[in-house]
């Protein structure tokens, strides 16, 4: 699965691609060439570490704080602000808006937002639909429903390590990233089968964006009229 070309949104009509990028839901970026398939399959078969088409909740924290310790730089057992700041300008800068100090093409993309409120697999809380009689809460803003690593993962968490701070001290430990973890699991688990399996695993935006725009490619060649021979 890869991008299908589009216009860059400025005018120039030059052909960019969308990135083939998937997130995992601890945070860790995989990124694929053009035409590879969309990298969520290289993160769901290096989890599943036996191999059984089965990714068990054991295995999903394993894999989760196996990254944990890719960003522990000095083996601390914590994550703190300058390993987090690595990890945002560094290691996942896809996830951060495009600015000046990051290299060319590196960045979020601004017009992969994904705001439609139809996208029910990856709403915040806070723009849920209401039941009768319940308090509408505000929906986000048209265009910036989803943002961050939300856009290239399976959940929306737009900076998903720093998500795990759940004592807001600037400081994630070893345990606040496995508890992470497993609720992330559960999030993702949703028939409580106590495992996951790639075919039920949910689309991230950016992969239904690269799908539709597939289509549509292939929608486009077909509705061509045939070269006539020469």
């Amino acid at each position: 699965m890869s991008g299908d070309e589009r216009g860059d949104g400025h005018g120039s009509g030059a052909p960019r691609r969308l990135p083939n990028i998937f997130i995992s839901p601890a945070g860790e970026p995989f990124r694929a060439a053009q035409e590879a398939p969309y990298p969520v399959v290289a993160w769901f078969r290096r989890a599943d570490a036996d191999h059984d088409g089965r990714l068990t909740r054991d295995e999903f924290r394993a894999d989760a704080l196996g990254f944990f310790g890719k960003l522990d730089m000095n083996n601390d057992g914590i994550i703190d602000g300058a390993e987090l700041a690595r990890y945002e300008q560094e290691v996942a800068p896809e996830i951060l808006p495009k600015i000046e100090s990051l290299h060319a093409d590196e960045g979020m993309d601004p017009s992969l937002t994904f705001g439609d409120p139809r996208n029910t697999d990856n709403r915040p809380d806070d723009s849920r639909p209401h039941r009768r009689g319940e308090a509408r809460a505000p929906a986000p803003a048209r265009g910036i429903g989803v943002q961050g690593a939300a856009v290239y993962s399976l959940i929306n968490a737009p900076e998903p390590v720093a998500a795990a701070d759940t004592e807001f001290n600037g400081r994630i430990t070893r345990a606040e990233f496995a508890a992470a973890a497993d609720r992330r699991f559960d999030l993702l688990d949703k028939t409580s089968a106590g495992y996951l399996t790639e075919a039920a695993l949910p689309k991230t935006p950016l992969q239904t964006a690269i799908l539709k725009r597939e289509k549509q490619a292939a929608k486009r060649r077909a509705e061509q009229p045939p070269v006539p021979p020469p």
